[in-house]
């Protein structure tokens, strides 16, 4: 309890002297989210993909097509009165943390950016695996960033286009998974 208190206590000289070792201990099984309080509306919205690398028969790599991780969380949450918060949820912020931790070289600088990438990493790999067959042993994510424009004077809703110029995609290395399916 006394970690806990220095982490969301006002910063003072213990908590900063002894900053990360608190982290430690408290990342990420008691990370603090305010949102829920005052609110961070998302700005963009983000589809994440998946495509997988194989074995054919012949021996040559065998590459798929991308498959929507995104789609597939909002078609099961969309017209779903009481849609799972894992449905909502564990895609998007698993993309938030990665974000955070390894920023935009994708290259881990500490143990906690490492269990996040393995944590998008397994559920991007599980996810395909449940809907796709054949074997595959490597996965590669793509995540395309679309801003969502402001409100017009009137108050209605949000154009559903935005400029092609400010679409970003992002294409993440290649990522050895377990092996999954089979031929």
């Amino acid at each position: 309890m006394v970690l806990i208190f220095l982490h969301v206590a006002p910063a003072n000289a213990i908590s900063q002297q002894y900053d990360k070792q608190i982290n430690a201990w408290v990342y990420p099984v008691f990370e603090q989210n305010w949102r829920l309080f005052a609110p961070d509306p998302e700005s963009v919205n983000r589809q994440i993909s998946v495509r997988t690398m194989g074995t054919a028969p012949n021996g040559t790599a065998q590459v798929s097509n991308w498959f929507d991780l995104s789609g597939m969380d909002d078609s099961a949450t969309r017209h779903n009165p009481f849609p799972s918060h894992t449905t909502q949820n564990m895609l998007r912020r698993a993309w938030s943390s990665y974000l955070e931790t390894l920023g935009g070289d994708d290259q881990p600088r500490s143990e906690r950016a490492v269990m996040i990438q393995q944590y998008l990493r397994n559920i991007a790999a599980e996810r395909i695996a449940g809907q796709r067959g054949g074997s595959f042993h490597s996965i590669q994510l793509r995540v395309i960033t679309l801003p969502i424009g402001a409100p017009d004077q009137a108050g209605g809703n949000r154009p559903a286009t935005a400029t092609p110029t400010s679409v970003d995609t992002r294409y993440l290395p290649w990522w050895k998974v377990a092996p999954h399916g089979t031929d």
